[in-house]
């Protein structure tokens, strides 16, 4: 009897003991998302059932179900996605964000016609410091709505972009313009150089921010200044932004020019890398693509903005099974009209079988690669984003599945990129910390960026109508 008592109190001992210690031995992080599907976008393309993430600090700890997440780790802050996806945000791969503020304002028209009459018309009169803050935050509220995390831009003032999308909590590759006629920021090459130093040497090793230098293109920046633009990469160890093979009439300069395509010039002044991340590339050639593989260039599809201007469609399937990192890009709003990623991924996938005359061609998973996993490796960040994997950064977004144009819902991959709007996405997550939560945007004053942005309307319009 007395062993059978001792015996019950041991066991008791034992019993009631054990809980503190699993409660103890539960890793503690910050954040837990979990009962949604979560769409890694990882090489194994997993798709998680009632899936989970767990975040501490800035990265992901880990990834797996629910019931995997629960038993490992415990959080201050629980989110509940049940009924809907968890995912990596979107990346923008090219866009100039401050001309959301031109937004609408020549449409309809030839690319020249749309560029001497009314884009640099109004840039000239209008674009200053001031104006490039407040696009940036108009085009940052825009983005961070639609589940866009990280971008990469191209226009002029760059400190001044870099400073309000940190503000914002938002991702971005950052490339100061330059060129070889007087911009709104710097009129000459050597005060753009000495600007984009002092800009890269401010940014360098932001959590948030990688500066970069942007030539901007090869029918627009001589030879010369190429090579020193690229010497300045390599150097400072910065992307390299440019516009690429985007129109035939470039196409056709740089032939008459250099007697050469537009790759096939670069490559010859060894300007090619694996910093290098060129805009378009509508128009390259079959030697052209393997080149670009080659140097590992990244390569930023812009197909609403291509198609508007009619400058081609990009041979994007052919680039993707030649092994050259392929993202998406909205380019800017002043030819776009918008910076929605949902409308390119799914004109992405629609042109392609258009043109290749085959439905097969960039299915629905492949589409949204781009936009994700693809888009980051384009933008040489694939260690970093584009995936739900431990150790990347923790930049997720939450989309609800239960609009009416998302019901009834059969296939994941097929709802995200042929039924989901950028309204449908519900919370965002950059580098660990809520930007967007049940769809009100935490880091900018909506209200005052809108009235601000029909303010520079009146203006614009005021400045175009005189002579």
């Amino acid at each position: 009897m007395k062993k059978t008592i001792t015996t019950f109190v041991l066991t008791f001992i034992l019993l009631t003991t054990a809980l503190p210690f699993q409660t103890i031995a539960a890793e503690r992080v910050d954040t837990i998302i979990r009962g949604g599907t979560v769409v890694t976008m990882d090489n194994a393309s997993r798709v998680i059932e009632n899936g989970a993430v767990a975040i501490r600090g800035e990265r992901l700890v880990a990834v797996g179900t629910s019931a995997e997440i629960a038993r490992q780790y415990t959080a201050r802050r629980i989110i509940n996605a049940n009924g809907k996806v968890v995912m990596p945000g979107l990346i923008n791969t090219h866009t100039h964000v401050p001309m959301v503020l031109f937004r609408g304002i020549a449409d309809d028209l030839l690319l020249p016609e749309w560029l001497h009459q009314y884009i640099f018309p109004a840039e000239a009169k209008n674009v200053d410091e001031a104006f490039v803050r407040w696009g940036t935050r108009l085009g940052c509220l825009e983005m961070i709505r639609g589940g866009t995390t990280t971008y990469v831009d191209m226009y002029y003032f760059e400190d001044a972009v870099a400073q309000e999308t940190a503000s914002a909590g938002m991702r971005a590759v950052l490339g100061e313009t330059v060129l070889d006629f007087p911009a709104p920021d710097n009129k000459t090459w050597e005060a753009a150089l000495s600007y984009t130093e002092k800009f890269v040497q401010k940014w360098q090793g932001h959590a948030l921010i990688v500066p970069a230098i942007a030539p901007h293109a090869p029918y627009t920046v001589s030879t010369e200044h190429l090579k020193q633009a690229h010497a300045f990469s390599q150097r400072f160890g910065v992307p390299l932004v440019i516009h690429v093979a985007e129109d035939p009439s470039e196409t056709k300069t740089i032939m008459e020019r250099y007697k050469a395509s537009s790759v096939a010039y670069l490559e010859s002044l060894n300007f090619l890398d694996p910093r290098v991340i060129a805009a378009h590339m509508v128009w390259p050639t079959d030697d052209d693509i393997k080149t670009l593989a080659a140097r590992e260039v990244g390569v930023a599809h812009c197909p609403q903005s291509n198609m508007k201007l009619a400058a081609g469609a990009a041979p994007v399937p052919q680039m993707l099974k030649a092994g050259v990192n392929v993202g998406l890009g909205t380019d800017g709003a002043a030819s776009n009209n918008d910076l929605n990623m949902w409308e390119e991924i799914d004109t992405a996938a629609k042109l392609h079988k258009l043109i290749s005359k085959d439905p097969r061609t960039l299915n629905a998973k492949d589409a949204l690669q781009l936009a994700t996993i693809g888009g980051a490796r384009a933008i040489h960040l694939g260690q970093e984003i584009g995936s739900l994997e431990t150790g990347k950064r923790a930049d997720v977004i939450i989309v609800g599945m239960s609009s009416v144009h998302q019901t009834p819902l059969y296939n994941v991959y097929s709802h995200l990129v042929y039924a989901t709007k950028a309204s449908d996405v519900e919370t965002v997550m950059i580098n660990g910390k809520l930007v967007m939560q049940n769809r009100r945007v935490l880091t900018l004053d909506e209200g005052t960026v809108r009235a601000k942005a029909n303010w520079y309307a009146a203006r614009i319009r005021q400045s175009l109508s005189q002579k």
